[in-house]
């Protein structure tokens, strides 16, 4: 679909929608974001835009020399990864699934839990990590160990899927963890304290401005060694049980500012819940815990910053999910799918009746992306 032009403010730059629906509550949001001396050019929405704290998750806007550490979210460097196995995933039945997820749940931390005493090696690359301040790096130093290859919760999952070939993947949703909240909430005060715009931002040649992109750069780092640390550890599980070791892999985050090329010159671009493919670059769009992930490609579409939705999004907040959603109907919405049956009046929060039909944003953002492999969820670990 050709983007909507969304209504802004007196004075605010136009806000373009790859939506055909976009609720009321995010609309507002959008024309906050519009209407800051900042930002640049226009704003985007994707197909999956919905209200979240302060700004809504799948918006994408620009700046020249403004860093917004409020529009990017508390999970920064959040993404999604993806590992194909040239396994037949047709020949796993629910016992096997059943044992494998459970194999990868006793290696894995999920929800609020973190590894015990002194935690993990960090990677060489995060050994030199340097935070801008001394309780930063205090934080990192204490957290980065505990938290590296958790899962965390909410909407983040570990998950087994087959692609319309047979062929077995492997996929992971998570971010940066108690890290990059640390960091996101230090900046967060800083920019409140002394940045400019009712959303506050703070300039890139300024102190505060210069500290804020780096310790952002750290939390990325950090949530992309996390995705793959967790993998490491599925695919021993996987390679044990299976004899199988993996091929292609993606990895992309959503939450994040990147210094980019676009409409002529370089800018600053914000990304919350969004993400950034070059053309042909290839990205994840999951579904939810029931429907279908996409393997996309990237079309280059310059009015949308060259981005895309980062999944289905939600219709439904998580305390109107527990409302409406039962657990016997999420059990029928996941009767082909293995998960923790035992946690299935949580998981309400989680059900696809919970979430835009996956299809639907796909179509919404055909200008963006070219869907190139379907994955059917077998079996979800859930955080």
């Amino acid at each position: 679909m050709m983007p909507r032009v969304l209504e802004s403010p007196p004075g605010a730059l136009p806000i373009l929608a790859w939506a055909r629906e976009v609720p009321p509550g995010a609309v507002k949001q959008l024309q906050h974001i519009a209407s800051q001396p900042y930002v640049v050019e226009h704003v985007a929405a994707m197909p999956d835009v919905h209200v979240a704290q302060g700004v809504a998750v799948g918006t994408v806007f620009a700046t020249e020399r403004t860093v917004v550490p409020g529009a990017l979210g508390g999970d920064l460097g959040c993404g999604v990864s993806a590992h194909r196995f040239a396994f037949p995933a047709a020949s796993l039945g629910r016992a096997d699934l059943e044992r494998l997820l459970s194999a990868i749940a006793r290696r894995v931390p999920v929800g609020d839990a973190v590894h015990r005493g002194a935690g993990l090696s960090l990677p060489p690359e995060l050994q030199a990590a340097s935070l801008s301040t001394h309780r930063l790096q205090k934080d990192w130093e204490r957290l980065a160990p505990r938290h590296l290859a958790t899962l965390g919760g909410g909407n983040h999952f570990l998950e087994l899927d087959r692609d319309a070939g047979g062929d077995l993947w492997l996929l992971i949703h998570t971010g940066s963890r108690g890290v990059g909240g640390a960091i996101a909430s230090h900046h967060l005060r800083v920019a409140a304290a002394v940045g400019e715009g009712s959303l506050p931002g703070l300039r890139t040649d300024s102190p505060e401005g210069a500290a804020c992109l780096a310790d952002i750069a750290w939390a990325c780092r950090f949530a992309r060694a996390n995705r793959d640390v967790l993998a490491a550890l599925a695919v021993e599980v996987l390679a044990e049980a299976l004899g199988c070791e993996p091929g292609a892999s993606v990895d992309v985050h959503h939450n994040y500012v990147a210094e980019e090329a676009h409409l002529g010159r370089v800018l600053l671009v914000h990304r919350k819940g969004a993400v950034g493919l070059e053309e042909g670059q290839k990205g994840l769009i999951p579904g939810s815990m029931g429907t279908a992930s996409y393997v996309v490609e990237g079309r280059g579409e310059a009015r949308a910053f060259r981005s895309c939705s980062h999944g289905a999004g939600r219709v439904l907040t998580r305390s109107e999910a527990r409302a409406r959603i039962r657990p016997a109907a999420l059990e029928q919405a996941l009767r082909r799918v293995v998960f923790d049956q035992g946690r299935v009046e949580d998981l309400v929060e989680e059900a696809p009746a919970a979430y835009r039909d996956i299809a639907e944003v796909l179509e919404d953002e055909a200008e963006l992306v070219t869907p190139v492999l379907r994955l059917t969820p077998i079996a979800v670990l859930k955080g």
